[in-house]
């Protein structure tokens, strides 16, 4: 390896979608002070690939197979706390940006941003600063300023990460036993969730959670 690659920042990107895995590194190669040192598709091969590839910063989607890209923020940073994190997905920031910092992620940059946008996250971040869009930084400016009594916007901001995330995967289909499965947790577990759901939602049955998620699902991913 050249004198020139080892000073440039190694990247690990953790992406379920191999499309956009390749599309990122193509994007992050052309960077002369950025190398994509490693991929992972979900959790258990991100953290194999941080102990092996020692990265400089992790990109991490919300969406992978089993444990979700926030509980992989939550443990990398009980593992490698100093190691910087990135999240870029499709997922409204409005409603992930705030779980994310919250998990340890020192920012947040949507799919959809222009390529200079999440360069500059990039860089930002491992230039040891947090990234937010305008609209989010003030949004949580403000709702910083207002204290913690001012209402939630939407009644999913009041779901706990577990919460949202089986409502996600509700939304995506999924039954209660396969969540159960990915989320190595009981079905009661599940049930529980689910009550709590219905609960907080001010949503009658479990027929009424499902479709609410489905519906939520497919607008936030346009599906």
């Amino acid at each position: 390896m050249s004198k020139q690659q080892l000073e440039k920042s190694r990247i690990l990107i953790v992406d379920d979608h191999p499309l956009f895995r390749e599309g990122l590194r193509q994007m992050i190669d052309r960077n002369p002070e950025l190398i994509v040192c490693g991929e992972a598709a979900d959790a258990v091969e991100a953290l194999q690939g941080i102990e092996e590839l020692k990265p400089d910063l992790v990109l991490v989607d919300i969406s992978l197979g089993g444990a979700s890209g926030i509980d992989l923020i939550k443990n990398i940073k009980i593992k490698y706390d100093e190691l910087p994190v990135l999240v870029v997905s499709m997922h409204d920031e409005s409603l992930y940006a705030e779980r994310a910092l919250r998990a340890g992620a020192m920012g947040y940059v949507m799919k959809h941003e222009p390529a200079k946008t999440v360069k500059a996250a990039i860089c930002k971040v491992l230039g040891g600063d947090i990234h937010l869009s305008e609209r989010m930084s003030t949004s949580m400016l403000s709702k910083l300023m207002r204290g913690k009594g001012e209402k939630p916007v939407s009644a999913l901001e009041t779901l706990s990460d577990r919460e949202l995330e089986v409502f996600k995967m509700l939304g995506q289909g999924k039954g209660t036993r396969q969540i159960a499965e990915e989320l190595d947790l009981s079905i009661a577990t599940i049930n529980s969730f689910r009550a709590r759901i219905k609960e907080k939602l001010n949503l009658r049955t479990s027929t009424e959670v499902m479709l609410h998620a489905i519906q939520w699902w497919r607008e936030s991913t346009g599906k």
